[in-house]
């Protein structure tokens, strides 16, 4: 197996801004540097008037899919076309995937599922999938304003860890009423125009975006740009304010170049969040000072020009980093008039044609999630001979410290031992119930999904008080915050749109219960929220993998979802043909480490369900045929009520492949429908392999001993995956 880590380079990109669609329309607007700010037309701004955005026109407003998916594809699009060929995963970040769409559904009363198909911000990358025909892994990243910068720091990691050769990876996000009146709430939208880093701005442009570029582990020209560093962190500080002292920003920033083995005096130019608030400049300003001791490389931010396009906004600055390096055109700092003394910058105020080799670009968000991508030209000639293996390579498992869970059955003493004896878990347990181990400061504000996850945290430290806190954390939510969405569009509605709830919106990230965790935990390390839908723990786990492999830290992943009467059936196919509502989750804390080390889980095989040989492809990712039976007691299967059918024909067949003669678990039967289900599946299965026991089986049969085998979790339906959980070797 090659062991040595792949170069990545972006060997093409695609982009739609305000300042147009394709490299050309962009490069020639990044050097006229205006603002591209016009007032809000899409949807109406409420009694206070419209303020001032950077809107795409020409967008077909009656088209069969969301504003937010048009603009991916768009994009998308173009940066296939320009690769002209096959990838084999695909990374895109987002904040509100098709939340334009479901508002206009929403504020009709559609009960129609139908209407909400889009809803879903992992359906943006299912899309681009199925629209090039991806097979591989598919992973949507959504932790606000960082997702896309982050996005593409897991395609990275995955072609420089040989996980896959060509990733299609990006950021998306279209303006939308929750995003506009939620910021239009926190009074962070400048009503002159963004002016980042000037002595008299008062916030954000909300923009809309899509950048998506190829990252591979060969170049396709001489010109290509290569991806030398990501770093990722979370201040843990605030839920939406960033640390003053820019303690994550600068901690991103020195893990990409640590990643990338440069000093910070070899940056040529930095790429600056610089939304134009005057709390996020500042702090970004003094994170750069102290990295460069005062005295930084030429500093600018584009969001004066495109306004700040939120999940896209880190996507669309790296292909602007790369088009800085490939052109040698420092960009402007577009709308800044007098620069703030306090931020001890001097920004470019106008674009500078010079040789770039190298940039640092930065991507900062709520929750305290910060990214930093290092790029440069390519500094040695490719060896073809290095080229990533194919078939992809596999991630070395991950070592279990401690485990806990929330099901309707009660926490996880009470789960996992109705479990055992084949018990019924399904339901919601009373908030009253999921809270009442937690003090009451640490939950007072947070709704439920928030709840359950610091629930969770909060176990597995009570658990073992001597073990470290993680720094890292890695969650996955099929639906993230539904009780804060569903609240704050039903007051802005209620109220004729006068007065929004600040903290419902900043609660209803999909990102804001990871974070949660990460300020009651103090993790510091990077912070990621997955979500696709019933695979999304899934994505969390190969995501933790893949950080891993730049920390020796623990690491935290979660997988959980809430259950919301109204929303849960018109977003989620499988709930909607449910009996009952079902909701909970489940954490475990993971080392790095080796298999005799403990218990250790790994995420073997994750791709498209419809391929001929997906079984068989999965098959042979757990060892092939003959290891099932002698490595696995049971198995445990989760299948999505959306899916039974096609989930039927893969299990028969599995088993034909297989012969598999041990106790089998339809996870979803017991702990009820909801798209995390597997992340109970893997606490359970760490538990039973642990206490070496296998559990009873439906229609009969005790609980009896594994016989020192692990466990397999098979994920089944539009993708399939598999999850080994497996006892310490010698």
């Amino acid at each position: 197996m090659t062991t040595s880590p792949s170069p990545v380079f972006i060997t093409a990109m695609g982009m739609i801004s305000a300042a147009g669609q394709g490299h050309e329309k962009t490069f020639s607007a990044l050097a006229r540097s205006k603002s591209l700010f016009s007032p809000l037309s899409l949807f109406q701004a409420g009694p206070d008037g419209p303020l001032p955005v950077a809107e795409i026109s020409g967008l077909m407003q009656d088209a069969e899919v969301s504003r937010t998916h048009q603009l991916a594809r768009m994009a998308a699009d173009e940066a296939m076309a320009r690769w002209n060929g096959p990838v084999n995963a695909i990374v895109l970040g987002s904040t509100t995937g098709g939340m334009g769409a479901t508002e206009i559904a929403l504020r009709k009363g559609s009960v129609n599922p139908a209407d909400y198909a889009h809803h879903g911000v992992g359906t943006l990358a299912t899309d681009l999938a199925r629209r090039y025909n991806c097979t591989g892994p598919v992973i949507t990243v959504s932790t606000a304003c960082a997702s896309g910068a982050a996005a593409i720091a897991i395609a990275a990691w995955m072609v420089r860890h040989h996980m896959a050769g060509h990733v299609l990876a990006g950021g998306v996000d279209a303006l939308c009423q929750l995003t506009f009146f939620g910021f239009r709430s926190l009074k962070i939208i400048d009503p002159k125009g963004a002016r980042p880093l000037d002595t008299d701005r008062q916030g954000m442009t909300l923009g809309e975006s899509a950048a998506m570029l190829v990252l591979s582990h060969v170049p396709k020209s001489e010109s290509d740009v290569e991806i030398l560093g990501a770093g990722l962190s979370c201040d843990a500080f605030h839920p939406s304010a960033p640390h003053p002292k820019g303690e994550g920003a600068l901690s991103a920033m020195i893990a990409a170049l640590t990643e990338a083995g440069l000093s910070p005096w070899e940056v040529d130019y930095i790429n600056l969040h610089g939304t134009g608030t005057v709390d996020n400049d500042q702090a970004e300003a003094v994170a750069v000072n102290t990295l460069f001791n005062h005295d930084p490389p030429p500093v600018s931010s584009t969001k004066g020009m495109t306004g700040h396009p939120l999940g896209a906004s880190g996507a669309l600055e790296a292909a602007f980093s790369a088009m800085v390096i490939q052109r040698g055109m420092i960009p402007a700092n577009t709308g800044l008039v007098t620069v703030d003394p306090k931020l001890s910058l001097s920004p470019t105020t106008t674009p500078v044609f010079t040789p770039v080799n190298t940039v640092l670009s930065n991507a900062l968000g709520f929750g305290g999630n910060n990214v930093a991508l290092v790029m440069g030209k390519r500094k040695r000639r490719f060896d073809p001979s290095a080229a990533a293996p194919n078939p992809p390579s596999s991630l070395p498992p991950l070592i279990v410290t401690q485990y806990a869970c929330i099901s309707g059955k009660g926490h996880t003493d009470e789960t996992l031992s109705a479990l055992t004896d084949h018990i019924v878990c399904e339901g919601c347990l009373a908030d009253t119930v999921i809270r009442q181990r937690l003090a009451p400061a640490a939950h007072r504000r947070l709704k439920r999904l928030p709840a359950i996850v610091l629930a969770l945290s909060d176990a597995i430290y009570q658990a073992d008080t001597q073990i470290h806190a993680p720094g890292c954390i890695s969650m996955g939510t099929g639906w993230g915050c539904l009780s804060e969405t569903h609240d704050f569009l039903s007051r802005l509605w209620e109220t004729d749109y006068r007065f929004p709830s600040p903290t419902d919106f900043i609660g209803s990230v999909h990102n804001a219960p990871a974070g949660q965790a990460a300020l009651y935990l103090g993790a510091t390390g990077g912070n990621i929220t997955t979500t696709g839908g019933d695979y999304s723990f899934e994505q969390a786990l190969l995501s933790a993998s893949l950080m891993a492999r730049t920390s020796p830290a623990p690491i935290l992943v979660m997988g959980a979802d809430e259950a919301h009467a109204a929303l849960s059936p018109l977003f989620d196919p499988s709930v909607a043909g449910s009996d009952a509502l079902s909701d909970g989750g489940g954490a475990i804390l993971l080392t790095p480490g080796g298999s005799a080390d403990g218990i250790g889980i790994a995420l073997a095989a994750y791709h498209a369900g419809h391929m001929p040989d997906a079984i068989s492809s999965l098959v042979d990712r757990v060892g092939g045929p003959d290891a099932v039976n002698p490595s696995f007691g049971a198995v445990l299967v989760n299948i999505p009520g959306g899916f039974r059918s096609m989930a039927s024909t893969q299990m028969k067949e599995f088993l034909s492949r297989t012969g598999f003669s041990g106790t089998m678990m339809d996870i979803r039967q017991l702990v009820g429908e909801f798209a995390t289900a597997t992340a109970i599946a893997a606490v359970a299965a760490v538990h039973w392999v642990k206490n070496d026991i296998c559990p009873a089986c439906e229609g009969g049969g005790a609980p009896h001993s594994l016989d020192g085998k692990g466990i397999l979790i098979l994920g089944l339906g539009a993708f399939v995956t598999a999850i080994t959980v497996r006892p310490p070797r010698a």
